[in-house]
């Protein structure tokens, strides 16, 4: 079959290649991929995993073999489903308790927009939970994360404040239901009972500022590379604000990855919910991702399989 292989010495940081057929656990399902989404930590990993390493945590496509011991949907079941690795390819290995099924209004593409940045948004959102009411900040809001969590936060009954890097931008986040856009947390007005930050640097220095006295400041990411100067005076009129560190893959019993899969699906099936994305064939995989890390694309990178 055919599957997304790194290549850090080649011409292009991955290719698709030809690769062994998937030797599934008993606990894991077989699943033809129709889409996949690119998330730009993946991007990173390119340039510091061997040649040969298999990308791909975010898929979307049909149970082709349901797991052995019985776990996870049935075959022929349209599912998205959450990797650890090796999902870009033609048939994916997906443990049972990962996977949820799609209603037939959800396209694939939409779906596999949700794991890894979905996810993020909605457990991200739970350290401010209950939401109603609230003033939520979320930074990076046009990217992939942030547009699904200020759809979730203004659904929840918060009064939300985007944070994007440039007003063009903004524009993906259209109708979303953020209350205030604004370039820089500096501009945004006011403090926050729940910030979702994700760039680091001279912007987590800015959310320190912006918190509310025993608010807490959700960390997920550093784009922006850069440290953070830390300091006890930070707080001083702060008070008892947190800063709470999130990793998607650990931040809840492995469990309750389906159910939070399908609460994110039904949300869209129901029109509560809207992924930004941008539609591309898995080949042109190489350009796109170099268009990402430019923050060149708003919303989710999509990427479809043609399937035979």
């Amino acid at each position: 079959m055919l599957a997304v292989v790194n290549t850090p010495g080649g011409a292009a940081p991955v290719a698709v290649r030809e690769v062994a057929e998937p030797a599934p656990k008993p606990n894991e399902a077989v699943v033809a991929v129709h889409a996949f989404s690119l998330n730009r930590g993946e991007m990173r990993l390119f340039q510091v995993r061997p040649e040969g390493w298999r990308p791909g945590q975010d898929i979307a496509g049909v149970v082709l073999r349901q797991a052995a011991d019985g776990s996870g949907p049935a075959a022929g079941t349209r599912v998205v489903a959450l990797c650890d690795w090796e999902g870009w390819c033609e048939r994916a290995l997906v443990p049972g308790h990962r996977m949820a099924a799609l209603p037939d209004n959800v396209p694939f593409a939409e779906a596999a927009a949700l794991p890894v940045a979905g996810l993020t948004a909605l457990r991200t959102l739970r350290h401010g939970a209950p939401l109603l009411g609230k003033r939520v900040l979320v930074t990076g809001a046009a990217g992939g994360v942030g547009n699904l969590a200020v759809q979730l936060a203004a659904r929840s009954g918060a009064r939300v404040t985007a944070v994007v890097g440039s007003a063009q931008r903004a524009t993906v986040l259209d109708g979303l239901g953020a209350a205030e856009i604004v370039t820089a947390i500096g501009e945004a007005p006011g403090r926050f009972e729940l910030i979702l930050e994700a760039a680091g640097g001279a912007s987590l220095t800015a959310a320190l500022q912006r918190v509310e006295a025993k608010g807490v400041i959700v960390i997920y990411g550093n784009s922006s590379g850069e440290p953070t100067p830390l300091d006890f005076r930070h707080f001083a009129e702060h008070q008892n604000a947190r800063l709470q560190g999130f990793h998607y893959f650990t931040c809840e019993p492995e469990e309750r990855f389906g159910p939070d899969l399908a609460l994110l699906v039904a949300l869209v099936a129901d029109g509560s919910l809207t992924p930004r994305i941008v539609e591309h064939d898995w080949h042109d995989l190489p350009e796109a991702g170099a268009r990402l890390l430019g923050r060149g694309i708003a919303g989710k990178a999509i990427f479809r399989i043609p399937q035979p």
